[in-house]
């Protein structure tokens, strides 16, 4: 019995050594990104390209053309869902180059962020609420009864 939990478990480690080793799950997911090649701070390059897989640590790109292991990305990456169901969202992703193939890069994340993009003028209105005082709250009035100025 013992050699049998001792094969399987040597079975299952070989699997996992043979198999893949990263730590988080990738999503295979095609978006659009642009990208800046970063050098001491300089813009060195950039272009367009696509996603193609994704996970919490890193991702693999298409950058439609080479790129240099080792040096710096920032990446702004188109993402499928809006914020409220109306503003746009892009990731912003800042990495490095750890392997390249071809016009295929992967890149580990070092500091990455949601942004909004903007919001088209028809969907303007639903996003602004009318600014209202907090005075209200604290048993007070409108700023008029409460001798306030309106600024």
């Amino acid at each position: 019995m013992s050699r049998s939990i001792e094969w399987e478990t040597s079975s299952n480690e070989s699997d996992r050594i043979a198999g893949d080793r990263r730590r988080d799950k990738r999503y295979e997911i095609s978006l659009d990104v642009r990208w800046k090649l970063i050098r001491r701070r300089k813009v060195l390059d950039n272009g367009v390209g696509r996603t193609m897989d994704l996970s919490s640590g890193g991702m693999l790109i298409d950058a439609g053309r080479p790129l240099p292991v080792g040096l710096n990305l920032e990446l702004s990456i188109t993402w499928p869902v809006l914020l409220h169901n109306t503003a746009p969202l892009q990731l912003v992703v800042s990495g490095r180059i750890v392997r390249a193939r071809g016009t295929h890069a992967a890149i580990r994340m070092i500091q990455h962020e949601f942004r909004t993009i903007g919001v088209a003028g028809e969907n303007r209105t639903v996003m602004t609420s009318p600014t209202r005082s907090p005075l209200p709250f604290f048993g007070g009035g409108s700023r008029e009864t409460m001798g306030m100025a309106k600024l």
